[in-house]
């Protein structure tokens, strides 16, 4: 699942026209960077969320991508703003789509620019057979958030550390799920109702019963959240 349902204010004038994960970063939208990085791992099954000017990304994919020495990505699409009005945060998104999406599943945001992170079926196996209802690359904290998100153990556990503890690390947004770590948001697989749920809390509770684990990424990593690092990117 690609995450590419924000508004994009941080980003205004640029989103005022466009859904910032259509914005160009070194010749191709920003979105496009994780979806290829996908599809060469082997996941040409991709589910994309939209909702602030949401036809556009659906009108620019259509429902098959044809990338040059990649195979052929088969596309779905869950339009938030078309079905409620409005985008269901990335929890409410991720249950909205739940019922089109596999036992388990990837997630990345279609804002973040990570062109070195590799998709593998060896991660996705080896998340499969562990008793983790969720798994998270974590990354050095960027200028913009000195205080990390999460810990991380020595073991690979994603510890429940408020935001400023020394030694955390920024969530990546790239991430492994299984569906059972959804079954205790309150909110059916569907999400009929267009409830809007935010992942951070789920989160935090997970890791508090030992079901999150992790691991760095130490890639190059960008949260495109305003037109300076945009700018940065494209220079």
């Amino acid at each position: 699942m690609v995450l590419a349902a924000g508004r994009g204010e941080r980003m205004r004038p640029l989103t005022d026209s466009t859904p910032k994960p259509l914005l160009p970063v070194r010749g191709q939208p920003l979105m496009q960077w994780p979806m290829q990085a996908l599809a060469r791992g082997g996941f040409t099954r991709q589910l994309v969320n939209t909702a602030w000017l949401g036809a556009q990304i659906s009108d620019h994919f259509g429902h098959q991508a044809h990338w040059p020495g990649l195979p052929v990505v088969d596309l779905t699409y869950s339009h938030e703003g078309q079905d409620f009005g409005h985008a269901l945060e990335t929890a409410g998104g991720i249950v909205r789509a739940l019922p089109q999406l596999e036992a388990v599943f990837w997630v990345v945001a279609g804002d973040v620019f990570a062109p070195d992170f590799t998709f593998t079926a060896q991660d996705f196996e080896r998340f499969v057979a562990s008793p983790a209802l969720a798994h998270l690359w974590l990354v050095p904290n960027p200028a913009h958030n000195p205080g990390g998100d999460f810990g991380l153990s020595a073991t690979g556990q994603v510890l429940n550390h408020p935001k400023g503890t020394p030694g955390n690390l920024t969530f990546s947004t790239i991430a492994l799920y299984k569906r059972a770590f959804f079954a205790a948001c309150g909110i059916p697989e569907g999400n009929p109702q267009g409830a809007a749920l935010a992942l951070g809390p789920l989160l935090r509770a997970a890791m508090d019963q030992g079901q999150v684990t992790g691991q760095l990424y130490a890639g190059a990593w960008t949260d495109v959240g305003t037109p300076q690092r945009l700018a940065q990117l494209n220079a």
